[in-house]
């Protein structure tokens, strides 16, 4: 059902649709209601925007705080490591008793680390460093 309106435009734009009825054929009332459509559909998808603007706002906080952390925690282990590499001598090769415990250590290591990521434990949670503190 189409419902009949007394609109009034700016002569400019009276002037622009008349071009556009004679370039692309059909009628102004056509035109008019595609363009009232799309303008209608735009207006709300910008508040569908503004809805979910606080949202991303709040999660693009989040990545650039685990983006931090992460930083923190690589830096953190590339200074241990220097500072392991600098002050511990190598072991001789001829040591195997001293290489076997090595592999042993770094082995209990892997699989405690695969304990605590699949447990959901991380070393490093305030309650965990209070409740190791005497």
């Amino acid at each position: 059902m189409k419902v009949r309106q007394n609109l009034y435009i700016d002569s400019d734009l009276s002037d622009a649709l008349d071009a556009l009825v004679i370039r692309r054929g059909g009628n102004k009332s056509r035109i008019v209601n595609e363009a009232l459509r799309d303008w209608l559909a735009r207006r709300a998808t910008k508040e569908v925007d503004d809805l979910l603007k606080v949202r991303l706002d709040r999660i693009s906080r989040e990545v650039a705080a685990g983006r931090r952390d992460m930083e923190v925690v690589l830096e953190a282990l590339a200074l241990f490591v220097r500072y392991q590499l600098t002050v511990n001598a190598p072991l001789p090769e001829a040591d195997a008793a001293a290489l076997a415990t090595g592999n042993q250590r770094f082995e209990r290591f892997i699989a405690q680390l695969g304990r605590q990521i699949a447990g959901g434990k991380r070393t490093l949670d305030t309650q965990n460093i209070t409740e190791a503190l005497p």
